[in-house]
């Protein structure tokens, strides 16, 4: 019977396997009559933190309760701050995903009532359309303005558009007569700083000019950006994938999404392009977008009152959300294509068009590439967390705005003189994608060419390379050492910084320097077996564009660690769809070779430095420790603090709670038996006794506080007892000794625990947190747990 009741309140789990079996993680609080909202000042610490004020406590009574189950009406009054978390804590899932579904079932049952209520019923229902809708529609005009505008401002660095100061480079010479096919970037409209100062358009002077210009636009622009980070948003740094991974996971990180962290974020975001630093706006755009979609959840209740609705895409992933997730990319793509922020019409970063096919022996080059990826990922992840781990133990990072200022300066003082490394980084990778075509006058196309060939074709033969190829390559290979050491140096001071762009920029030129090679190499040795069956004489054999395309791809999958959805961003950057099978092998060889020197990619690196509370779902655990070897307490420490369920008195529960910093309290049924009855948090007994004093008559000191269902026969002149069954979380989620940990850690990923009870034979022995997870993980892993966690 009692267990009856207990499974119409929304309590009763029997097993593991009973949650795993239900048909969807809905059906699994589908019964939930009573919710019980907790929160705690340390979710996952709730044997070793201290405690906190702004936790709170909300109940709804969805269902009737029976009088021998009567309990005080303590909470009927709505208290100021239900509901909510405090900072750096995570959510209860299990308990958000119960709100919800009660707020359904109550929705339900008053639609038929009246219009009224079956138009809030609809609202509803389309709340979470209008926020992906509104998230697209923002996101998409966002983007397209922070490529505008970030193009216009690294354009300032060099000149500026008299006929219009708004028009880039670029569109400035669109509607010149006077631009030759040879020099089409030079127009007299286009005054560069040396002629707006000095009046010379040539010579050293012009020179010197145009590079002071350059390394002071370069200073004022990272100032700036940085200078807004620190005083207005200090959120806004960085690329903010790796703390979106912690935030979606459950993590609570006030301000990491609010209106402040959108707007800095925007702004300072290209003025740190502009700068010239070795940094990309793709990862920051995630952020951006986040922040978006978190403003637009607080105008919809369904949202504003759960985080867990806030983050349906992280521990679960409804078929809704991913029609939802889609229907937000087509909105932003539409954005985006009307904004047309490429000024080409397509709604791709680097569109590519290469007329010949690959074959079969170049996956050799493809796959060696792959290889270099991985190195490349290995040794950049271990130098950037090595100079962030130093960054925060030195004096040197109490000091970011000279840290920008710095880098900012050898950037731009090293980059100028080298066409490659003075283009904008975007421009750059295009030009490394872009083959080379008959109306190409790029030195990387400035081939010797046939001197008998009578008319333009696009499939242009392979020739002997020119004087021009040969300084490219010298070019570009000091290009590639500049840019493999500055984005060392740059990813993680304090400006946003994205990794996509510069990891393609390292790949891409690593990749055309190998397909002018492999080019070259077939031109002067076409009679080679492996070359004999499709370089003929005379044919367009070899692609250095596509070595570039597959380059990045490799570079950027070893510095990230993805694969499918890697190969994928690729198609969506350049539209190469046919070159799947060459992406796929140098992006799975790169994943492999990167791997070998460790499997953590560049943003769970940063998770792990940073010492975010997130459990890798990707991190397999192998160990063969056992729940009784992580759980607490330990051998050494005190008992675990404890409630009876009625042999305690109202005075007895105040001395432990002010005498212990726990924040959460096993309930058992006698000190003898050890039997588990539930879990009552800190925040909720001191609720429960506050309005227990002020509510009801003869609740003194010494009133007997009972958590179970009858209350135990008193002496006459005893004072009334106060039953607390209501703040009780009768079906906490346990576990035994002897349950494998890697079973317990698959448990905390896929349900998005914070804590569990470990028991033996019904018998109460301690308990597992995250943290306490956590810390073993890095322990079993040979950290330090300590110096990892938190920080």
């Amino acid at each position: 019977m009692e267990s009856e009741q207990l499974f119409h309140r929304g309590y009763y789990r029997n097993s593991y396997n009973s949650i795993t079996s239900a048909s969807s993680d809905e059906e699994l609080l589908d019964g939930a009559g009573v919710i019980m909202d907790f929160q705690t000042s340390e979710d996952d610490n709730l044997l070793d933190g201290d405690t906190a004020v702004g936790t709170h406590y909300t109940m709804t009574n969805g269902g009737s309760i029976s009088s021998s189950t009567h309990l005080l009406d303590l909470l009927d009054e709505p208290i100021p701050g239900v509901g909510t978390y405090d900072d750096f804590h995570t959510i209860d899932w299990v308990r958000e995903r119960c709100k919800d579904r009660e707020r359904h079932r109550r929705i339900n049952s008053k639609k038929k009532e009246s219009a009224w209520e079956m138009t809030k019923s609809l609202y509803d229902a389309w709340s979470g359309w209008l926020v992906v809708t509104l998230t697209g529609l923002a996101s998409g005009a966002l983007a397209g303005l922070i490529d505008i505008a970030a193009d216009w401002m690294t354009d300032l660095k060099e000149g500026i558009c008299l006929s219009a100061l708004w028009y880039n480079h670029e569109q400035c010479c669109w509607g010149s007569n006077e631009t030759t096919f040879e020099e089409r970037d030079k127009c007299p409209q286009w005054k560069t700083w040396a002629e707006l100062i000095i009046g010379q358009a040539e010579g050293p002077g012009s020179y010197i000019m145009n590079y002071i210009m350059y390394i002071f636009w370069a200073l004022s622009f990272a100032f700036l950006a940085v200078s807004l980070v620190k005083v207005f948003a200090p959120y806004a740094c960085g690329s903010g994938i790796p703390e979106i991974k912690t935030i979606l996971s459950g993590f609570i990180i006030r301000g990491y999404l609010g209106k402040w962290t959108l707007m800095i974020k925007t702004i300072t975001l290209v003025l740190a392009v502009a700068s010239g630093l070795s940094l990309g706006k793709e990862g920051p755009l995630v952020h951006v977008a986040c922040c978006c979609g978190n403003i637009f959840s607080y105008l919809f209740p369904k949202y504003s009152t759960n985080e867990a609705k806030k983050r349906e895409v992280s521990y679960y992933f409804p078929l809704k959300t991913l029609w939802r997730s889609f229907f937000a990319a087509l909105v932003a793509a539409f954005v985006l294509r009307s904004i047309n922020p490429f000024g080409n019409s397509r709604l791709v970063l680097f569109y590519v068009e290469y007329h010949t096919p690959w074959y079969l022996f170049e996956l050799f080059p493809f796959i060696l590439l792959g290889v270099f990826g991985g190195l490349w990922g290995a040794f950049f992840i271990r130098a950037n967390i090595a100079w962030c781990r130093r960054r925060k133990s030195t004096k040197f990072g109490k000091y970011p705005v000279l840290e920008v200022i710095i880098v900012a300066a050898i950037t731009a003082v090293a980059a100028f003189p080298n066409p490659y490394t003075r283009l904008n980084t975007s421009e750059l990778i295009k030009e490394l994608f872009t083959d080379c075509g008959p109306l190409e006058s790029s030195s990387l196309c400035d081939y010797r060419n046939d001197m008998n060939a009578s008319k333009i074709v696009d499939d242009i033969p392979d020739r002997p390379a020119g004087l021009g190829v040969y300084s490219a390559i010298w070019q570009l290979c000091l290009a590639l050492i500049f840019k493999i050491i500055m984005t060392v140096f740059t990813f993680g001071i304090k400006v946003p910084s994205g990794l996509f762009i510069p990891s393609m920029a390292i790949g891409a030129i690593a990749g055309r320097i190998v397909g002018i090679a492999v080019e070259q190499l077939a031109y002067y040795h076409h009679d080679w077996f492996i070359f004999k069956e499709w370089c003929e004489v005379g044919a367009d054999c070899i692609t250095p564009g596509l070595y570039a395309m597959v380059g990045a791809a490799a570079c950027l999958g070893g510095v990230t660690r993805m694969t499918v959805s890697l190969v994928v961003i690729v198609f969506e950057l350049t539209g190469g769809l046919e070159y799947i099978v060459p992406l796929m092998a140098a992006v799975m060889t790169s994943k492999w070779v990167g791997d070998a020197f460790g499997r953590e990619g560049i943003y769970e690196a940063h998770i792990r430095l940073n010492g975010y509370p997130f459990l890798d779902a990707k991190e397999e655990f192998t160990h063969t420790t056992l729940a009784a070897d992580v759980m607490r307490p330990r051998r050494s420490d005190p008992p675990l603090a404890v409630l009876t369920q009625d042999n305690m008195t109202v005075d007895d529960i105040e001395n432990m709670i002010n005498e212990t910093s726990y924040n959460g309290f096993p309930v058992i049924m006698s000190k003898e038996s050890q039997r588990l009855v539930g879990f009552a948090l800190r925040r909720d007994l001191t609720i429960a006794i506050e309005s227990a004093r002020k509510k009801q008559e003869g609740i003194v000191g010494s009133s007997r506080v009972c958590f179970a269902q009858h209350t135990p026969s008193l002496p006459a002149e005893s004072p009334r007892p106060l039953k607390l069954r209501s703040i009780l979380d009768m079906s906490p989620f346990t576990v035994t000794d002897h349950t494998p940990m890697e079973i317990v850690v698959d448990i905390f990923r896929k349900l998005g625990l914070r804590q569990c009870l470990v028991t033996h034979n019904g018998r109460l022995l301690g308990i597992i947190t995250k943290k306490d997870i956590l810390r073993h993980m890095a322990q079993t892993a040979n950290q330090d747990p300590a110096s990892i966690m938190f920080n």
